[in-house]
């Protein structure tokens, strides 16, 4: 049963790691926690759905969907955030900023679809292999090996490609970076998309893995990748993917050994202590001001 719940928590945890790359990617360079990201996820979700609805075919409607997304991720910096950061508004004015962003989000998602739950098609036919006396199905595989694929892409992204050199140069100091001839406001708005993207995809995947989606689906979603970005190190890119597995199977050994009801208070326990411990997250370090 344990070992059950591992690969149960590898492959949930993978897809919360996408998430949580969201959260990095843009506390990595505004130095923001952009708490409408699980609105942005749950957006996601009903976006495919939406053009399902208009018979565009499940695999069309995925990749409208999610850039459709992504697009949502660079409208959110550009009609809200864009105009703060030109006024040197303090941190916080972004910060409460996203959070009403997340309720807009979620209204608008209620007010088109309605509350209540519906149901989301099954992207693979769902069968069962057995692993060592564990049994996983062909869609947990398949949410694990298509995060490892994703997450992979995003690495190479920005550490192998002239726009990643862009976006780390902006996250050092956007103000040089800017001085070197980069358009800085194109890489933040480049990050919003790719956080867009990315949370889209985990929708696609865990509402297919669930069967399920709902207007609220990114609250408690949005706050254990937040948890899970958190608990690797936030603005740290393999810290995120850890800290997703982390929270992961932390909830998968919970609902073992304490019941389900008790899988969301485990993941933020955890990561409570592991702060405590280790303030900068698994990976994070603590920041070097020169004066």
């Amino acid at each position: 049963m344990i070992l059950q719940q591992i690969f149960n928590g590898l492959s949930l945890g993978m897809a919360y790691a996408l998430i949580a790359v969201g959260y990095s990617l843009v506390f990595g360079i505004l130095r923001l926690v952009n708490f409408s990201h699980g609105a942005v996820y749950a957006f996601g979700a009903h976006a495919v759905i939406f053009f399902i609805g208009y018979h565009f075919g499940l695999i069309p409607a995925i990749l409208l969907g999610v850039l459709l997304t992504g697009a949502l991720g660079v409208l959110i910096d550009r009609v809200a955030l864009y105009p703060l950061r030109k006024k040197k508004s303090p941190g916080i004015s972004s910060l409460i900023t996203t959070i009403g962003i997340s309720y807009i989000i979620q209204n608008l998602l209620m007010m088109g679809f309605g509350s209540e739950k519906k149901p989301f098609p099954k992207l693979f036919d769902n069968r069962i292999v057995h692993i060592l006396g564990a049994r996983i199905s062909t869609m947990q595989i398949i949410m694990f090996v298509t995060s490892v694929i994703l997450l992979a892409i995003l690495t190479f992204l920005i550490k192998g490609t002239k726009i990643g050199l862009a976006m780390r140069a902006v996250e050092q100091n956007e103000k040089n970076a800017g001085l070197m001839g980069i358009n800085t406001n194109f890489i933040i708005a480049f990050t919003f998309f790719l956080g867009g993207i990315s949370a889209a995809i985990a929708s696609v995947l865990i509402s297919g893995y669930y069967e399920i989606l709902y207007p609220t689906m990114g609250f408690m979603v949005g706050l254990k990748a937040f948890a899970a970005a958190v608990l690797g190190g936030i603005g740290v890119l393999h810290g995120a993917i850890v800290g997703g597995l982390v929270i992961g199977v932390s909830e998968g050994l919970a609902a073992t050994w304490f019941g389900s009801q008790y899988r969301d208070s485990v993941a933020f326990i955890i990561l409570i202590i592991v702060l405590i411990v280790r303030p900068a997250g698994l990976f994070g370090r603590k920041g070097i001001e020169k004066v």
